[in-house]
């Protein structure tokens, strides 16, 4: 069978019919797969390193709250530990290091509040229950359940975290911050 002056030979197998091709055509296509993977491949590069950039940024961000609250948990235990601010920097230092962090890249701040806890409503107030746990009035407005202070540790924690490349309109090193805040059981 001729096709536009080329002959094309028909081989047949059972039902299914092929028809053969000029070798030249194939020749002219075989650099096409090469020439689309080099137009891909910066994209593809590009969105690999913006991959790998967020689940770093996702990383640190997971270890600056982990830190925060392992500050807040040691000065949760008490009211003497919850004014402890060396205690609870220390705290927070330890859990970040020890998933390979330098410390050095970690501030801590801590602060106590108080509130009083009245039949399930907890509304601030201003009070100094280091000195005095019962500093104030904390009144429910029922004699039968007069209110409880309630004091609360919280801890703020942030880290910096230095992206690998310069990419345009994006700071190369961003600041996380993450707060935890706890409870501190009056004994």
């Amino acid at each position: 069978m001729k096709v536009n002056g080329k002959t094309l030979t028909s081989v047949t197998t059972g039902r299914a019919s092929r028809i053969g091709r000029d070798p030249g055509l194939l020749h002219s296509l075989s650099g096409q797969s090469l020439l689309e993977v080099a137009l891909l491949l910066p994209i593809l590069l590009a969105m690999l390193l913006g991959v790998i950039e967020m689940g770093r940024f996702a990383y640190i961000s997971i270890l600056v709250g982990s830190a925060a609250r392992a500050g807040a948990a040691y000065g949760a235990q008490n009211l003497e530990l919850s004014v402890d601010t060396a205690g609870i920097q220390a705290a927070a230092d330890n859990d970040f290091q020890n998933n390979g962090q330098n410390v050095g890249a970690l501030t801590v701040t801590s602060s106590i509040s108080c509130a009083c806890d009245s039949n399930g409503s907890i509304s601030g107030a201003a009070c100094s229950t280091i000195t005095n746990p019962n500093a104030g009035s904390c009144n429910s407005g029922n004699p039968n359940n007069p209110g409880n202070w309630v004091v609360m540790v919280s801890v703020t924690a942030s880290g910096t975290f230095n992206s690998l490349f310069n990419y345009p309109g994006i700071p190369k090193t961003l600041t996380v911050l993450n707060t935890a805040t706890l409870r501190v059981p009056q004994i």
